[in-house]
C-alpha cells in the first residue's frame, strides 16, 4: 500500500468527523458542503481500493492475508457512501453524528489497512 495514501485518507476521513462532529454539536443536520466533503473522502477510499487491487494484481502479498485485507479494503470503501446515505434518512443533528462516526470509522480501518499491508 501507498503509505502517503493511508495517511491522508485517515486525515481526510478525521477532518471531515470533526467538521460533521461540530454540525451536531451546533445541532445541525448534514448539508450540501458536508456531502462534498463526503464525496472527497470516498474519492480518496476509491483510489485507495484501486490501488490496492493493482498491488494485489502485481502479484505483492498482505502480510496478514490477501482475504482479510480485501475485506477491510472494500469495508474502507462503504464506510462513507453508507454514512452518507444513513445521515439523509435522519435529517437532525443525528444524520452529522452518523456522518462523524463513520468518518472516524474509516480512520481506524486505515490504520488496520497499513496493519494488515505490513507497516
Amino acid at each position: 500500500m501507498l503509505d502517503a495514501l493511508t495517511v491522508v485518507t485517515a486525515v481526510a476521513a478525521l477532518a471531515l468527523a470533526a467538521w460533521c462532529g461540530f454540525a451536531a454539536y451546533r445541532d445541525q443536520p448534514t448539508k450540501d458542503w458536508h456531502f462534498i466533503g463526503m464525496a472527497v473522502v470516498s474519492l480518496l477510499a476509491t483510489v485507495q481500493l484501486i490501488v490496492g487491487i493493482v498491488q494485489l494484481a502485481r502479484g505483492e502479498k498482505p502480510e496478514q492475508g490477501t482475504v482479510i485485507f480485501l475485506a477491510y479494503l472494500l469495508g474502507a470503501f462503504a464506510c462513507i457512501p453508507a454514512a452518507g446515505f444513513m445521515s439523509l434518512g435522519e435529517r437532525t443533528r443525528w444524520g452529522s453524528v452518523t456522518v462523524a462516526a463513520g468518518g472516524i470509522v474509516l480512520a481506524v480501518l486505515q490504520v488496520r489497512l497499513y496493519d494488515i499491508w505490513g507497516g
